[in-house]
């Protein structure tokens, strides 16, 4: 005995992800897919229409709303600080954490407060260690 044959299943689109756009709507077979028109300056992604928005209407002699927009110049780029915790401060010194707390509290070096940890800026570790450093001879 022998199993009947079956078709292939049709290929379901997927779901779109969270903040992707949908497929476009699959159209029944026969059914003829109506276009509609597009205004002046509304550009589509390919196989996507407006996402449930209505293009604006463009009034004639008027550019498009984004093609005027100054351009607004970027402030200069800072310098990258890299922040340490208290323990890689403690092991960059060779002393205890609580030693590190207390210059810390006592404000003799330079930190953060993020949430209930302190962050200790890399330059404010290299200018206590030279301030502390004492010459003997």
């Amino acid at each position: 005995m022998t199993l009947p044959q079956r078709s292939p299943a049709p290929v379901l689109p997927r779901q779109a992800a969270y903040g992707q756009r949908p497929y476009a709507r699959p159209v029944a077979p026969g059914a003829q897919s109506v276009a509609r028109p597009v205004p002046a300056g509304v550009r589509l992604q390919p196989g996507h229409g407006p996402m449930g928005q209505r293009p604006m209407a463009m009034r004639p002699g008027t550019a498009h709303p984004t093609a005027a927009r100054p351009v607004a110049e970027r402030p200069a780029p800072r310098a990258a600080v890299s922040f340490l915790t208290v323990a890689e401060v403690a092991a960059i010194m060779r002393v205890s954490k609580m030693t590190v707390y207390r210059l810390v509290h006592g404000g003799e070096l330079a930190a953060v407060r993020v949430g209930r940890s302190f962050r200790v800026p890399e330059p404010a570790v290299r200018e206590y260690l030279d301030d502390a450093r004492t010459d003997v001879a």
